[in-house]
């Protein structure tokens, strides 16, 4: 019986387990972030090992390979200098470290013509043929063009609040909601606040979901913002169908991250409309399982067709898991 190990390093946590080839699930463990962009490649690779160690120790098995999905590798030489530390740091000859969503992408769809869309912290896309051909984007923020995800969102929020109190900017109902939020009675003190380091600024990321409450509430200025989300969206999945001439065929485009899991109407709804007018042929899937099983399950794939009992057999286990660990 060959044993794999597979990971998902996500932004905010890393899931680990050791499988069989048969699907079954010996070793599950979760810790926090393993993102290189955010802990760099040394201190990513100490939180993988201690991990990984963690759980073939108490699966006692050999390991035949070992496939790492992480969030902050999305550039090809990114990858090549993660691989390279891994090398340096012991990792058997046998492993794959790729970015995160194409596990997010196995996790949502077996069809092997798809394009996955994630919108979390961030926002990227994945999309792949049958053909072995791969269509993706940099996603590494504005810098390469990239528009949305939770912290852009979030800050959005703040930004229109703030002007729509000086009246730079149309007023809006982000005002009295980020006022409300932070318990502060204008959204200058907020700011002098956040700039002063008497507020954390990750806490700016508590706004995110204040924007679809605001704009489910009718609010013009979030209702805007909102549309903008979903339009990104769409877009990305238009232009991978287009590269990989998938826009006018059957295929699955697989929708994952906290902002498009949370399936708020107004932007569910737009999205799924948008797309539906792109890729008429698409069947669309929101991504139920971790992202942990599709790595699994790309990890199975290297050994040759997954048969349907051995994916079940993976996917009930991470679920199960999972709701052990929350």
């Amino acid at each position: 019986m060959r044993h794999f190990v597979a990971v998902d390093g996500g932004n905010s946590k890393t899931d680990v387990l050791v499988g069989t080839e048969d699907g079954q699930v010996l070793a599950f463990v979760r810790g926090a972030t393993s993102s290189p962009d955010t802990l760099g490649v040394d201190g990513s690779l100490r939180v993988l090992n201690q991990l990984i160690e963690e759980a073939v120790t108490t699966a006692d098995v050999p390991v035949d390979q070992t496939v790492a999905y992480l969030a902050g590798i999305d550039l090809p030489s990114e990858v090549d200098t993660f691989r390279k530390a891994a090398d340096q740091a012991g990792w058997q000859s046998d492993y794959v470290v790729e970015n995160d969503l194409f596990a997010l992408l196995r996790a949502g769809t077996n069809d092997p013509d798809a394009i996955a869309v994630i919108c979390g912290a961030g926002i990227n896309c994945l999309g792949r043929r049958t053909d072995g051909r791969v269509a993706r984007f940099p996603a590494l923020g504005p810098v390469s063009g990239d528009w949305g995800g939770g912290h852009h969102l979030a800050a959005l929020a703040l930004w229109h609040a703030a002007r729509g109190e000086d009246t730079r900017g149309p007023a809006t109902a982000l005002t009295e909601a980020v006022k409300a939020h932070f318990h502060r009675p204008t959204v200058e003190e907020i700011a002098c606040a956040i700039h002063l380091g008497e507020i954390a600024w990750s806490r700016i990321d508590e706004l995110a979901p204040i924007v679809f409450d605001v704009a489910d509430a009718g609010d013009p200025v979030a209702a805007r913002v909102v549309a903008k989300q979903a339009r990104e969206i769409i877009s990305m999945a238009r232009i991978a169908g287009e590269r990989l001439q998938l826009s006018g065929m059957p295929h699955t485009i697989v929708l994952g991250g906290g902002v498009l899991a949370a399936r708020r109407p107004l932007l569910h709804d737009a999205v799924i409309r948008g797309l539906a007018a792109v890729a008429p042929l698409a069947t669309i899937e929101i991504v139920h399982d971790r992202p942990v099983a599709g790595a699994a399950l790309l990890a199975l794939d290297r050994w040759g067709p997954v048969a349907a009992e051995v994916d079940q057999r993976i996917r009930s286990a991470v679920r199960e898991a999972d709701e052990r660990l929350r």
